[in-house]
C-alpha cells in the first residue's frame, strides 16, 4: 500500500494532480479542500494517500491531513459510496462540518452537496453515527465544543429508548434551545412530542 506521497506537484486539473516523486509521475485524485490548498506546480508537495485496487484499475487518493483520509474511509464503508461520492462529500464540508452535520443528523446539509439525494444522505448519518467519532476522535472532540452535539445526541438517544421514533426525536432536538443540559432538553423535547 501506498501511504504518504512527497515530491514535486507537476500537474493540477481538478480533481486530479499529478506528483513527481524521483521521475515517476502519480495520479492521484483529490477532494476540492485538498486541491484548493495546493501550492504552486513545481512546489513540493506531501499527501497522505488512500490506495484503492479494483479490477479495473488501480486508484489512488490524496488528502492534505490525516483526518481527510480517516474520513474518506469511513465514508467508503457506507453501503452503496463510492470513492466518487466519497471525494464529493469533501469537496462539499470539512470533515469539522460532516463531523458536526452526523453529531446533529443534520441531513440538509448532506443534501446541498452535488450527486446525494436524501435517502443517501440518511444513510449516511444512520451509518456514521458512532464511526465517525471515534476515527476521529480530535475532531469529534473539537466540535463538541463549537456546538453541544454530544449533548444532543444524548438526548436523542434517550427519547428514542422513550419509543418515539428518529425522526420525532431528530425534529424535537432541532427545537431546543443552544446550550440546553440533557436533562432540560429531555423535558423540552418531551413537552413539545406531548403537544404535537
Amino acid at each position: 500500500m501506498i501511504g504518504r506521497i512527497t515530491g514535486r506537484l507537476a500537474e493540477k486539473n481538478p480533481p486530479q494532480i499529478l506528483v513527481d516523486v524521483n521521475g515517476v509521475g502519480y495520479e492521484l485524485e483529490v477532494p476540492m479542500s485538498t486541491f484548493y490548498g495546493l501550492p504552486a506546480n513545481g512546489q513540493n508537495v506531501s499527501l497522505a494517500t488512500h490506495m484503492a485496487v479494483r479490477e479495473d484499475g488501480h486508484f489512488l487518493y490524496g488528502f492534505a491531513t490525516e483526518e481527510e483520509r480517516a474520513a474518506f474511509r469511513q465514508l467508503l464503508k457506507v453501503a452503496g459510496i463510492g470513492a466518487r461520492t466519497a471525494l464529493a462529500v469533501l469537496s462539499g464540508l470539512s470533515v469539522g462540518d460532516l463531523a458536526q452535520a452526523v453529531a446533529l443528523q443534520e441531513s440538509g446539509r448532506l443534501i446541498k452537496i452535488p450527486g446525494i439525494g436524501k435517502k443517501t444522505a440518511e444513510r449516511l448519518l444512520l451509518e456514521l453515527r458512532d464511526k465517525l467519532a471515534k476515527a476521529l476522535p480530535t475532531v469529534a472532540g473539537s466540535t463538541a465544543t463549537v456546538r453541544p452535539g454530544d449533548d444532543r445526541g444524548d438526548i436523542v438517544n434517550a427519547l428514542l429508548a422513550l419509543g418515539y421514533n428518529e425522526k420525532e426525536a431528530l425534529g424535537a432536538v432541532k427545537t431546543l434551545p443552544e446550550g440546553v443540559s440533557v436533562s432540560d432538553g429531555i423535558r423540552q423535547a418531551l413537552r413539545g412530542l406531548s403537544k404535537a
